[in-house]
């Protein structure tokens, strides 16, 4: 079960900071998909934070499970809201990855808290 939570978690950490790293380059496809969302610019940092903060908490968690699973929470809110955002606006093309990456949380959820 841990091997499955590690392969899990090392995928996600590297979705999370791909992710940040578009952010933090602030392309142009990136700026128009967050603007079409309604994202305000001055939201992108704490955007890319919580990002890079889910990946550590989620790697850190492999070590400490009460922390993985709090990141995993934070990770299911996270990309929840995104999915959200991705509806609200009509965009189901955005949504479905978004959607994915919250049931991915919330398997890292399961997995760490089935290992503590």
């Amino acid at each position: 079960m841990f091997i499955t939570l590690a392969v899990v978690t090392v995928f996600m950490s590297a979705v999370l900071l791909a992710s940040a790293g578009a952010k933090s380059l602030r392309t142009r496809h990136i700026t128009e998909q967050m603007s079409a969302l309604g994202v305000p610019q001055g939201m992108m940092a704490y955007l890319i934070g919580a990002q890079i903060a889910g990946a550590a908490g989620a790697i850190a968690g492999l070590w400490w499970g009460p922390l993985g699973v709090a990141a995993a929470i934070g990770l299911t809110l996270y990309f929840a809201g995104a999915a959200a955002f991705h509806l609200r606006v009509g965009d189901r093309k955005g949504a479905s990855p978004a959607a994915v990456l919250t049931m991915t949380s919330v398997a890292l959820i399961v997995l760490r808290a089935a290992t503590l």
